[in-house]
């Protein structure tokens, strides 16, 4: 009987965990109906947050350009500090010394600069009037051989016809003028006093904003993305800046003791070149047309007014192609074709500033794309 009621209690277990058991595969799993799927973005709303971002970035520039100046410069200030560490000097004490340092250096250089470009802007007008005959005595075989299509012109012109008078009125605002030199003072300020703060807590801001993560792997990707946006972009910035300053002083240095330009003023375009090569293709492209209005207003040889945007050429070629690719190697390698398009879109929106922050910038985003999921591609279409 005991067995007889085991046996029938069994086949009743059975009957009745059968249907379910079938009827499982078709009923959802429970974290199909936990979690329900996440809804993916359409190509429209995908471009409406691209253009809510791009005029965001334009309307908000005077808060972000002082804010990335800063954490620019305390990147390249982020080496020299941890050098300072070592030597037992408190960050804020070397924060303090180092930006010190940095505004005594570029108040001496504008001091050293102040008075070239001054008599330079003063004299540039008189040399100006003076370069059109030049141009006509070198520009005399192309002239001459164009004088039968300025014949047939002169003859379809009216005699009678009175020649016309372009009239220009200045339309500059003394108003706002003073307006915007408060501005300006408090843009200057604001980079200044945020350059101390990011160097003195931004490593502890740094460690707060990647504890906000949600699990520890997203946490440690994070940290690891932070480690490596700082060090490789402050050694792209500390390398570049050296570079830059070398080709700088090899030009003034060229203008000095070859071409016999008075040392303030080489010193005077070595600084402007310096500056200009920040911006990669756009900065070398201005340098040679301000050597060649240099170099036209200064010499009335042909010869010797192209020397300078020569040697310019050949020192930034010298750069380019060699002693960069040499020091910095493929990791910080661009498309660049992608970097004149961000030059140009950074330009757009900020200007000088920009142009200085587009190359910072996309070299972010390609270490960022290199250590996420899916983004090995995106990054490889930035090299």
């Amino acid at each position: 009987m005991i067995g007889t009621r085991r046996q029938a209690a069994n086949r009743d277990r059975i009957v009745v965990s059968e249907p379910a058991h079938a009827a499982s595969p078709s009923a959802p799993s429970s974290s199909t109906t936990g979690s329900p799927p996440r809804p993916r973005s359409t190509r429209a709303q995908l471009v409406l947050a691209t253009l809510a971002g791009v005029f965001a970035a334009w309307a908000a520039s005077d808060v972000l350009i002082p804010l990335l100046l800063a954490l620019f410069f305390a990147l390249v200030g982020n080496p020299i500090l941890r050098g300072m560490r070592r030597l037992f000097i408190p960050r804020f004490v070397g924060a303090a010394l180092l930006l010190g340092a940095g505004l005594a250096g570029a108040a001496m250089l504008v001091d050293q600069l102040a008075a070239p470009a001054t008599q330079w802007l003063h004299q540039a007008p008189a040399q100006l009037r003076q370069l059109e005959p030049r141009l006509r005595t070198w520009l005399r075989p192309v002239r001459e051989a164009s004088s039968a299509a300025q014949s047939i012109a002169q003859a379809a012109t009216s005699g009678n016809a009175r020649p016309s008078r372009v009239i220009r009125t200045d339309t500059s605002d003394p108003i706002d003028t003073l307006l915007a030199t408060p501005r300006a003072a408090a843009s200057v300020l604001a980079v200044i006093l945020l350059t101390y703060f990011f160097m003195v807590y931004g490593q502890r801001l740094q460690a707060k904003a990647v504890a906000l993560l949600p699990d520890p792997r997203r946490r440690r990707l994070g940290a690891e993305i932070a480690r490596a946006i700082e060090r490789e972009v402050s050694r792209y910035v500390a390398t570049i800046t050296l570079i830059n300053v070398a080709v700088g002083g090899a030009l003034a240095a060229i203008l000095t003791f070859g071409l016999g330009v008075p040392p303030p003023q080489a010193l005077l375009w070595g600084t402007l070149m310096a500056l200009l090569n920040f911006a990669p293709y756009v900065g070398p492209m201005l340098g040679i047309a301000v050597m060649l209005l240099m170099g036209f207003t200064s010499y009335e040889d042909l010869p010797a007014a192209l020397a300078p945007a020569a040697i310019y050429l050949g020192l930034h070629l010298l750069e380019g192609q060699l002693i960069t690719p040499v020091v910095l190697g493929k990791r910080m390698a661009i498309s660049p074709l992608l970097l004149i398009l961000a030059l140009l879109a950074f330009g757009w929106l900020w200007g000088i500033a920009g142009l200085l922050l587009a190359v910072p910038l996309l070299a972010c985003v390609k270490i960022v794309l290199t250590r996420i999921d899916g983004g090995a591609r995106w990054a490889a279409l930035l090299e």
